[in-house]
């Protein structure tokens, strides 16, 4: 699906190179307050290495491991949302998302991770398990799975380097069953 519609203001729309600059934009006037939890920041320096990721995304489409949207909320581009592969062999996936300062409190990612899971992971895709992770202390990105009734699993002990200290990440899950029990 290459959109997905969340509410009259906001949709789901398959990154394509066309965004690029866009979410350059977002990403760079963002840079001090997602640098606090993404690890990727220093390597976006240019509207070329936002695109060179899109095309990393179209490829990793093309190979059947998923597809990242952008989430597009009154005419602008709010943040991203995709998988970081998925395992065929398990069925079983882990999301990553991320927003902008000044779109955060309106409820969007937890919408477009409902719909993300209700159109693909859990419908065509027909996966069993879905993970995310998220610092410890990044209470906003927690909140998302919490809010969705996901399981937290457990912590993963100083998981992830971002730029000068190693942070844990808590790993939360939902099953297929949960899923479809909890949107019926």
């Amino acid at each position: 699906m290459r959109m997905i519609p969340l509410d009259e203001e906001t949709f789901l729309k398959q990154l394509e190179l066309s965004d690029a600059a866009e979410m350059f934009w977002l990403t760079d006037t963002n840079r001090p307050y997602l640098k606090e939890w993404l690890p990727w920041l220093d390597f976006t320096q240019r509207v070329e290495d936002t695109s060179h990721f899109i095309q990393r995304t179209i490829q990793q489409h093309n190979d059947n491991q998923g597809i990242h949207y952008g989430i597009w909320h009154n005419g602008r581009l709010a943040g991203t949302l995709g998988v970081h592969n998925i395992d065929w062999i398990n069925r079983k996936t882990a999301i990553g998302y991320w927003l902008g300062a000044q779109f955060q409190g309106k409820g969007l990612m937890t919408k477009a991770v409902a719909a993300y899971m209700d159109h693909l992971i859990f419908g065509s895709w027909g996966l069993e398990k879905v993970t995310i992770q998220a610092a410890t202390g990044n209470y906003r990105s927690r909140a998302i799975p919490e809010r969705l009734g996901f399981h937290l699993e457990g912590i993963l002990r100083r998981n992830e380097f971002l730029y000068d200290h190693f942070v844990d990440h808590a790993v939360y899950s939902m099953l297929k069953e949960e899923w479809l029990a909890r949107r019926s």
